[in-house]
């Protein structure tokens, strides 16, 4: 993880937008550097995922900017934010299920003109337990593999910043585990990372910053280490009483708490 650049790779400057009429997310200030991973918490309903949906020209945009190494993207179509170096996993939708985990990684790598197969070559070594299985369907892949598959996908494009909507979600302990330490490797690679997530304490754990939204508005950002130990952020997000003395965030590979406080989820099929 490093420090911040001068120039953001992705900034949100006052993004306020909803769908239909209704607002959903009111004057967001957000920002990535070069080589960072920022993670966004927050309860269910924040906004945190309409935050992605604006990147993409999903998100009806009422006032503020989006801006990709200091050039306004507000707006942009889906098409566009990708040939412009924007790779998104959503949380569901993510592979085809019926084509093989190769075939995947083909039709990730559509926007490309020149010979695609080294890189699909760097990404089975970037996720050595998707080489194996190259030759079979995505749908009979684990929950864990599945994400690793679609994180794979997008990378194929070799992409100026991904982007991650609750990569971990209904994954047992384990596979989060490994979910997050998968997130460090792409990120040790010089790819800069906007997560959303609700495991908050292992997400903290391995950002540079992070920001807390709530009710559409962003009511605290700081490091990942700051925001860990805050006690209002304990209180809320990670099952600690506001008085309870922090301890040091736990290996992004251990078990944790969701936002909700809970500790047990289903793996994903």
């Amino acid at each position: 993880m490093s420090a911040l650049s001068d120039r953001p790779t992705l900034e949100f400057q006052g993004i306020s937008g909803g769908y239909g009429g209704s607002e959903i997310i009111h004057d967001i200030s957000i920002r990535v550097g070069a080589g960072e991973i920022v993670t966004l918490i927050g309860p269910n309903g924040a906004g945190k995922s309409s935050v992605m949906n604006a990147t993409f020209g999903q998100l009806q945009i009422n006032g503020g900017r989006i801006l990709l190494k200091g050039e306004e993207i507000t707006g942009i179509a889906p098409e566009q934010a990708v040939r412009r170096g924007i790779s998104y996993v959503p949380q569901v939708s993510n592979v085809f299920p019926n084509l093989t985990v190769q075939e995947n990684l083909e039709i990730g790598a559509w926007i490309r003109r020149d010979d695609f197969r080294p890189r699909m070559e760097e990404m089975f070594a970037l996720f050595p337990p998707l080489s194996e299985r190259r030759r079979i369907p995505a749908g009979a892949l684990s929950g864990g593999q599945r994400q690793m598959a679609a994180m794979a996908k997008a990378l194929m494009v070799d992409p100026e910043i991904l982007l991650l909507d609750e990569p971990t979600a209904g994954l047992s302990p384990r596979f989060r585990g490994e979910i997050f330490a998968v997130v460090r490797k792409v990120n040790a690679r010089g790819i800069p990372i906007l997560m959303v997530e609700q495991n908050a304490r292992q997400a903290l754990g391995i950002a540079d910053r992070g920001y807390v939204l709530v009710d559409g508005h962003c009511r605290m950002e700081g490091s990942g280490k700051d925001l860990l130990a805050n006690p209002e952020v304990g209180a809320m997000f990670l099952g600690r009483r506001a008085d309870e003395e922090t301890s040091p965030a736990p290996n992004p590979g251990s078990e944790a708490p969701a936002v909700d406080g809970s500790t047990t989820q289903s793996m994903r099929p």
